[in-house]
């Protein structure tokens, strides 16, 4: 397992449609807990509200990027832009997840 940061870029005028989508976002995430496939490590959104972090451990990118398509704030067209990087912490608590 490598640990992926996904960092969400919100489209424009997306509050209320965030809002009301903000339920099925975060029960996929929650879904999220198969240490063999992908599993969602932390997440949250950054406090001025332009996006959010994702942190995933997963088998690979593309198990990754088939949990933001699925992701309502994605496939309502919430997320102007989905940057997916594999990460390798080397300190601290997530080092564990290191290569």
């Amino acid at each position: 397992m490598s640990l992926y940061s996904v960092e969400y870029v919100y489209a424009p005028e997306t509050d209320e449609a965030r809002a009301e989508h903000r339920a099925a976002h975060r029960e996929l995430l929650g879904s999220l807990s198969d240490p063999e496939h992908v599993k969602l490590v932390a997440s949250g959104p950054y406090t001025d509200g332009s996006g959010a972090l994702l942190v995933f451990a997963a088998s690979g990118e593309d198990a990754v990027n088939e949990v933001i398509r699925r992701d309502p704030f994605v496939s309502e067209g919430l997320v102007a832009n989905a940057k997916v990087t594999e990460w390798d912490p080397v300190t601290g608590e997530l080092s564990g997840y290191a290569s």
